[in-house]
């Protein structure tokens, strides 16, 4: 059965809802195993719904690839949702919303909802943050040549912080690249040698409502041309063919063994809330228990060879799967996938 991998370790807008994406005939592909994973034989419609709330940035990985490929593989049906991390947290935590897996970036809006609402949670994946632009601004060659690396980097942040250029970005109050794009700027500030002050002319106040949009609609703005740059993940820039500048890995959160480093940078919140920086990784667990067999069979699907080849296709970095958190409240389900392994994928 292989081995769990666990380790314990303390925890560090807008929404959006996809209508549900089930075929009324699932096609004829393998038998499902006990983790809700093919193996071989036909799939029949299974009575349940993954019902996933997920960060924005995964919404057409999920939507048109991986919650797809799931119903097909499993016959479970999929529903998703979309929005910034902590305020899908806010909302599972009020009630509003009650999904039964949650993909977030990075731990703390899963570890929010802990211990009511389970206690493990699995990391799979890094998305760095990238410096999206539009083809069509006006500062294009610019930015292509830093892109191409025959400007230096600091010349984006003079570039940003011209108060000409239109620049887009996340919440940090409700969303976890929100936080490490202002703290990205922060970073890069002290290890390229900026001027002081470089912050604020880039950014402005954390709230800066000129730069602040929904993360499901900044990238739309971007490709329309209303904004000259924007934040974004490798992911979304991959996805969505957009050109990007990619950043070192002292300053894209992308790298978990750079914990340490990210960690120095800092922001306050509304309400006196200081948050520092962590690794940007994307993090699922299942909640509650409707459709636990579904939600169980999703978390398995991206675990397993299909699903982690849909996340490495789109942009995303891929990371050898580990519990965190309690390891012995792991569903079976779950457990079985990562007992087989990231090559295998749960077996029947």
């Amino acid at each position: 059965m292989g081995r769990l991998v666990a380790m314990l370790r303390a925890p560090g807008g807008g929404r959006w809802r996809a209508g549900l994406v089930a075929a009324a005939t699932v096609v004829v592909l393998t038998a499902c195993g006990a983790a809700g994973v093919p193996s071989s034989g036909s799939v029949h419609r299974r009575a349940g719904t993954a019902d996933v709330a997920y960060a924005g940035s995964l919404q057409l990985l999920n939507d048109k690839t991986v919650g797809p490929g799931f119903t097909r593989a499993t016959g479970y049906a999929y529903e998703g949702r979309a929005g910034g991390s902590f305020g899908l947290s806010q909302e599972i935590r009020s009630g509003e919303i009650a999904p039964n897996v949650f993909e977030s970036i990075g731990a703390a809006p899963i570890t929010e909802l802990q211990p009511k609402a389970g206690r493990w949670y699995v990391q799979l994946a890094s998305s760095p943050l990238v410096v999206a632009y539009s083809p069509h601004t006006a500062f294009s060659s610019a930015l292509q040549a830093v892109a191409k690396g025959t400007k230096p980097l600091s010349d984006l942040f003079s570039l940003m912080g011209d108060p000409g250029f239109l620049l887009g970005r996340t919440n940090p109050e409700t969303d976890p690249q929100g936080q490490a794009f202002y703290e990205m700027v922060e970073l890069a500030r002290t290890r390229l040698g900026l001027p002081p002050g470089t912050v604020s002319r880039v950014l402005g106040p954390p709230d800066n409502a000129s730069q602040i949009f929904a993360e499901t609609a900044l990238d739309a703005r971007l490709e329309a041309g209303q904004l000259d740059a924007a934040s974004a993940f490798l992911s979304q820039a991959v996805q969505l063919h957009l050109p990007y500048i990619a950043l070192p890995a002292a300053i894209d959160f992308g790298d978990p063994a750079l914990a340490t480093t990210y960690a120095a940078a800092s922001l306050t919140l509304h309400g006196g809330t200081v948050v520092h920086g962590v690794p940007l990784v994307v993090d699922v667990t299942t909640l509650g228990t409707r459709d636990a067999a579904a939600a169980q069979a999703f978390v398995a699907y991206v675990l397993s060879p299909p699903g982690r080849r849909a996340f490495e296709r789109a942009g995303y970095e891929l990371l050898t799967p580990r519990v965190l958190g309690d390891a012995s409240t792991v569903p079976p389900g779950v457990r079985r996938a990562l007992a087989s392994g990231p090559e295998q994928g749960a077996q029947p």
